[in-house]
């Protein structure tokens, strides 16, 4: 018995240890507040390594190693320690938020409750084994279809846990809503919804920024250009592999949906940041996309139903360019923009990392229409299916609009596209190894749900012999004479403008390259 009892003993111990040096394993990095003299210390503290967190315009609070305490106090800055990362205390989750085995359960009663509006997955485990959990809402949530896919993914920093609450609330929300509420259930019908409300759970666990690898996931993912220079669509360098697990498994999914919008939560200011964090140029300077006008009228979407945010005296109706704020490298948002398309953007939720939980049923009050109405930005715009003319079968395409740069894709298995647009009249084109350029031209995009359009697209073998060659353009030449006459199965709209424009099927039997935006 005595022997047991020892036996037993140990084996407390060991679990306690191991879980106690989960707990303390990481290095402890200290949080400054530092005074920025020169927008370029802000560059040159991202540069070293260090994590700015937030900056009011004289002040930015930074995460930092032990060793470069005393080396930044010897180059000139003056800072102040504020804090220790991880936390000291929080040894338990404090009222009014869910550690992960809380939320796992929630999650899992969620999709107990509503079988039919839900489907709960893994995107994989965390460093020390914890689940990377996605709920996916929709009126068919086991059926891929043609409909927009939005997401919300929160705690990418895991000492920033108000977001993880509010994507549970909305969760929640939507699924109890939706059989009374109108609006609710279009979105739910109409959109392909996934949130991710903790992505980094071991750094949720230990109560730090970083993960378990003593590393900051939203300085992680790809950067503009020197880890890929083209989009995934045109064979970006995907270097997953390199990446931390959490961002492993964040890239895999978002490269296997098609998502047209998304938005990151975080704490420690209150603003909706929108690309670019990081065009080559320094802190405090614009950096617009080609979206620029969009992605404004996107974020105040969000801005405008959150006063408190919305009345800022720092940033004007709420929103800011991410550059003109402080410069990153390796953001998530300006990843999902660059490489597959979707625009996210980074919403600061509170101004208080790490709120004590008696806040958190206001936060929700506060955030709760702006979430729903961000969401609701993705049913604008344009869209519609990509097929080829003679099978049907979906077509992987990518969709340009005349006089933008930024381009979106179809879904490879479904071919529904969504190219958000603010209202105006467009011209697009549509490409895809294999096919003709497929054009429309004066697109009318209104102050509401998107225009449909759908593309039939054409590989130039309007005879159906299986190569494109001069047979093709003689038919085309004859049909377009009037000499044969048009037989429903035989494809010749060439272009997408009509057949009386021969020039793309000549140029594809000659392998020469088409004008997709032909003057």
């Amino acid at each position: 018995m005595k022997n047991f009892v020892i036996c037993l003993l140990i084996v407390i111990f060991l679990i306690l240890n191991e879980s106690f040096a989960q707990k303390v394993s990481l290095p402890v990095w200290y949080i400054v507040q530092v005074n920025i003299k020169n927008l370029s210390d802000l560059n040159y503290l991202e540069q070293q390594g260090y994590s700015v967190d937030s900056f009011d315009g004289k002040y930015a609070r930074v995460y930092i190693p032990e060793t470069a305490l005393e080396k930044l106090q010897s180059e000139g800055f003056e800072l102040q320690v504020i804090g220790t990362d991880p936390l000291p205390y929080l040894e338990k989750t404090p009222s009014g938020y869910h550690n992960y085995a809380e939320l796992t359960q929630f999650l899992q009663d969620l999709t107990s409750t509503y079988p039919n509006l839900t489907r709960l997955i893994s995107l994989g485990q965390s460093v020390q084994g914890r689940e990377l959990w996605a709920i996916h809402i929709s009126d068919n949530p086991n059926i891929e279809e043609d409909e927009p896919e939005f997401k919300y993914i929160s705690t990418i920093h895991g000492d920033e846990p108000v977001g993880t609450e509010l994507c549970l609330f909305f969760a929640e929300y939507l699924l109890q809503n939706y059989s009374t509420n109108t609006r609710i259930k279009n979105v739910v019908d109409e959109v392909s919804i996934w949130i991710v409300p903790l992505m980094n759970p071991d750094g949720r666990e230990m109560v730090t920024r970083r993960n378990a690898n003593s590393v900051d996931l939203n300085r992680s993912f790809p950067n503009y250009p020197t880890d890929f220079d083209t989009f995934y669509y045109d064979g970006g360098n995907l270097s997953i592999e390199t990446r931390e697990p959490e961002i492993q498994h964040i890239m895999r999914w978002s490269l296997e949906h098609n998502f047209s919008l998304s938005a990151n939560f975080h704490t420690g200011a209150l603003v909706v940041n929108y690309p670019y964090d990081n065009d080559g140029g320094p802190s405090g300077v614009e950096a617009p996309t080609p979206d620029d006008a969009l992605m404004k009228w996107i974020a105040t979407q969000y801005a405008v139903h959150n006063l408190s945010m919305y009345n800022s005296t720092q940033f004007p109706g709420g929103i800011t360019n991410g550059a003109a704020w402080y410069v990153i490298t390796g953001g998530m948002q300006d990843w999902n923009y660059r490489f597959t398309g979707c625009i996210e953007m980074t919403i600061e939720l509170f101004n208080t990392k790490f709120p004590a939980g008696s806040w958190i049923p206001t936060i929700w009050n506060n955030n709760r229409e702006s979430m729903l109405s961000y969401l609701e930005c993705v049913l604008r715009g344009v869209r519609g299916l990509v097929y080829d003319r003679k099978t049907g079968e979906p077509v992987w395409t990518k969709v340009l609009v005349q006089g933008n740069a930024q381009p979106v894709f179809s879904h490879p298995r479904v071919g529904n596209y969504h190219r958000l647009l603010l209202p105006g009249t467009y011209n697009l084109a549509f490409t895809a190894t294999g096919y003709i350029p497929y054009r429309v031209n004066g697109v009318e995009v209104i102050d509401g749900w998107a225009t449909r359009r759908d593309v039939p697209l054409s590989d130039g073998d309007i005879n159906v012999d299986g190569k494109v060659d001069d047979e093709d353009v003689d038919l085309a030449v004859r049909v377009i004479l009037g000499i044969t006459p048009i037989e429903v199965d035989i494809d010749i709209d060439g272009n997408g403008l009509g057949a009386s424009d021969i020039q793309a099927i000549i140029n594809q039997s000659l392998s020469m390259p088409i004008a997709i935006f032909p003057e």
